[in-house]
C-alpha cells in the first residue's frame, strides 16, 4: 500500500511489468500501440475506444467543450522507457488524481488490445502499477538517467535492443527524436545543464554507477547465499 497521496505538481517514478515476468511487447506494432495509448489516454476527458471519433458540438457560452478538455493532460511525461517485459515512467501529475486515472486507462486499454490480439484472457500486468514519490531534485536528475537508459541498465540482448529501439525518451533528450515522437516535457531536466551533451555525459556517468552497484549487490547476494549454505 502506498504511503503517500498523489498531488499536482509532484513527480513520480511509475513502473510495472508483465504478470509472471512475461513479455508485454512482442512486436514493434505492440510498442507502437502502447506509445499511441500513452498519448491518447492522457486527457482530462476519457476517450473511450482508442479510435473513437470525437466531434465538436456547440456548448453553452462559458462552458468548456469536451474537445477542449481533451487537450488538457492528466500528467506530464518527463521520461519513459519501454522494455519487452516492463516499463518505466517519470510523471508529473497536473490534474486531480491524474496519475491514477491515466494509469488505469492505459493498463485497461492496452490489456484489452493485447488479449484480443493474442486470444488470451486475464491480467497482463503484475497487479496495480508501482509508484515512488520523487522528493528531491537530485533524485529526479539521477532517475531521469536511469529511465532514459533503462534498456542498458538491464543489459538487454541484441533482439530486445532492436525491439525497444526508439522506445525511450533518450532520443528526445539528445534532440534525435522526430516531432511526432516528442512527448516529454524534459526542460525541467535539460535546463539544469549547459548543453544536451553535458546532460548526456551526466546520464552515462550515472549509468556506470548504477551498473557497478548492480554488480556489487549480486556479489554480496552470492556471498550471503554461500554462507547460508555452508
Amino acid at each position: 500500500m502506498r504511503k503517500f497521496d498523489f498531488a499536482e505538481g509532484e513527480f513520480y517514478h511509475v513502473y510495472n511489468r508483465g504478470v509472471d515476468k512475461r513479455n508485454v511487447f512482442g512486436s514493434a506494432h505492440d510498442l507502437d500501440r502502447f506509445f499511441l495509448s500513452m498519448q491518447e489516454f492522457n486527457s482530462l476527458v476519457p476517450i473511450g475506444s482508442l479510435y473513437e471519433k470525437s466531434f465538436n458540438k456547440k456548448q453553452p457560452k462559458g462552458q468548456t467543450s469536451k474537445s477542449e478538455k481533451r487537450k488538457k493532460s492528466l500528467v506530464n511525461f518527463i521520461a519513459y522507457c519501454l522494455n519487452p517485459n516492463h516499463y518505466h515512467f517519470i510523471l508529473e501529475q497536473v490534474a486531480e488524481s491524474g496519475v491514477e486515472k491515466f494509469m488505469q486507462r492505459l493498463g485497461t486499454g492496452y490489456t484489452k488490445y493485447f488479449n484480443i490480439k493474442n486470444k488470451r484472457t486475464g491480467s497482463l500486468f503484475q497487479g496495480t502499477f508501482k509508484a515512488v514519490h520523487v522528493d528531491s531534485n537530485e533524485y529526479l536528475l539521477h532517475l531521469s538517467a536511469y529511465v532514459n537508459l533503462n534498456n542498458r541498465v538491464h543489459q538487454l540482448g541484441s533482439l530486445a535492443s532492436k525491439l525497444v529501439e526508439g522506445r525511450s525518451s533518450w532520443g528526445e533528450y539528445l534532440g534525435n527524436a522526430s516531432a511526432s515522437n516528442h512527448i516529454c516535457k524534459n526542460n525541467i531536466i535539460l535546463e539544469q545543464f549547459k548543453t544536451k551533451n553535458e546532460y548526456k555525459d551526466f546520464a552515462e556517468e550515472a549509468l556506470l554507477g548504477i551498473l557497478q552497484r548492480k554488480i556489487e549487490f549480486a556479489e554480496t547476494e552470492r556471498y550471503l547465499l554461500e554462507e547460508l549454505g555452508s
